[in-house]
This record gives structure tokens, C-alpha cells and sequence, in this order.
């Protein structure tokens, strides 16, 4: 089973219309607005004229608003046309940002380069089925000092079904987790023809271990009850965010 080509040929197919939705809004995106979370500016560092690797980047949103920053930022995904479509959105924002077509298991085979801060956040991790790997892969693109930030949808959600009404997995499930969609999370995404993604569950102590053993520190962990994105079948607004029905 190649999920690295089943997952891209979704991801491709889906960049055009992220591009379009309101949901991504590159209208105001190109005018200046800072796709960043309060959750993950507060836990920032100072960006000025740090070095950032940002993982699984998908068309560059985040990766152009931490250059914005002041950060000198490199985006990686496998996705080719994502890719293709962050380098335009860099130009049109006049920010100037590297972006590299890469899976992030094999990134280290090929890419040297060390960073002061490796970033990675909202439905990534679940892409890839070793987390051993993963952190390995975290672990080389630090500087000596350098810092990781993972901000990540929780693993309690991958439990749920497809249409998120019901537990169909263990919080421990080990095996791929294989769905098909015609729609993505964004507004008007829909396809004339469902296409198969292939994920992952991992467990908090899976991640967190799996950091522990390359040697890094975890030096903050926290969980929230809520959403900043209405991505999920059934959300409903909740506090500052949104929340799973049944969840909140």
C-alpha cells in the first residue's frame, strides 16, 4: 500500500479549491492578515532573524505569516502542486520564503540544514505511521538549542467515525485508518469522485515519547477543549472556539 502516493494525489487534488475557499481567505491573507492561532503565537519565541523549518507546509499560509515575523522560513510538503501554489502566494505577499516538494520521513536523506526552530501544526502527524521516524527526522533539522513546536488536533478525535457520531477506533489503534471523501474541510470542495486518504492515531505518549527518546526536552505541554478551525462534521461553536458535539 502506497500511502505517500494515495495521500498526494488527494492533497493535490484538493489545493486548488483551499486556494479558492473562504476558508484559507487569501484575499485578506495577501493584504497583510496573520494566518497564525493565538494558541500557537503565544507560544512562539521571537522569530527575528531565526531560522524556521515549517513542516507539511500545504500552500504556505503559515509558513509566509512566520516570515512575516521576521523569520527566515523554509515550507516543506510532498505536495507538488501545494508547493507550486506557496511559491505564487510568497511572490504575490512579497515575502520571501524557501519551499521544498519533500515527504518529511525521508527529508533528513537529503536536507542538512539545522534550524533554530522546527514547526509543524493542525492535522500532520496523523499523515505519517512512525512517529519513531518522525522525531528522528525533528531531531536532525535542530540547531544545537533549537526548539520544536507542535501544535496538534488532539488524538481523542481520530477515534471517532467518519461523520464523527460514534467511537469506531481505540485511542491505542495501531492499524492505517482508511476513508474516503468527496469533500475536504474547506467551503465548495467537493469532487465529482471520492478520493482514499490513508492516516494514523497516535497517542499523546506515543509523540511525546518518541520526542524524549532523540533526546529532546519537552519543556511545555498543554491540551485544549476547543477548535480554532470549524473542520469537523458536527462542531459547534464553543468559547473561543469550536468543539465536537458531544465533546464540548
Amino acid at each position: 500500500m502506497n500511502y505517500i502516493e494515495i495521500n498526494k494525489k488527494l492533497w493535490n487534488q484538493r489545493v486548488d479549491a483551499h486556494v479558492d475557499s473562504e476558508f484559507y481567505d487569501n484575499e485578506s491573507f495577501i493584504k497583510g492578515r496573520n494566518s497564525l492561532n493565538e494558541i500557537e503565537m503565544a507560544l512562539l519565541p521571537d522569530l527575528n532573524k531565526k531560522s524556521v523549518i515549517h513542516l507539511q507546509c500545504h500552500f504556505g499560509q503559515d509558513s509566509i505569516s512566520l516570515a512575516r515575523l521576521g523569520a527566515e522560513v523554509t515550507g516543506v510538503d510532498f505536495s507538488d502542486k501545494a508547493i507550486e501554489k506557496a511559491k505564487e502566494l510568497a511572490t504575490q505577499c512579497n515575502v520571501t520564503a524557501e519551499f521544498i516538494e519533500h515527504d518529511v520521513l525521508t527529508l533528513s536523506d537529503n536536507h542538512h540544514k539545522q534550524y533554530d526552530l522546527v514547526f509543524s501544526s493542525y492535522g500532520t502527524i496523523g499523515w505519517h505511521p512512525d512517529m519513531s521516524r518522525w522525531a528522528k527526522v525533528v531531531s536532525s533539522l535542530l540547531k544545537p538549542g533549537g526548539r520544536m513546536l507542535l501544535v496538534e488536533f488532539h488524538p481523542q478525535v481520530w477515534m471517532y467515525d467518519q461523520d464523527f457520531k460514534s467511537i469506531k477506533y481505540s485511542y491505542f489503534n495501531k492499524e492505517a485508518i482508511i476513508e474516503s471523501h468527496q469533500e475536504s474541510y474547506t467551503d465548495n470542495s467537493q469532487v465529482d469522485e471520492s478520493m482514499q486518504e490513508i492516516g494514523w492515531n497516535h497517542s499523546l505518549s506515543e509523540v511525546i515519547n518518541a520526542l524524549i527518546k532523540q533526546n529532546l526536552k519537552v519543556v511545555h505541554f498543554s491540551e485544549y477543549d476547543t477548535s480554532p478551525y470549524n473542520c469537523f462534521n458536527h462542531s459547534i461553536p464553543y468559547g473561543d472556539g469550536f468543539a465536537i458535539q458531544g465533546l464540548e
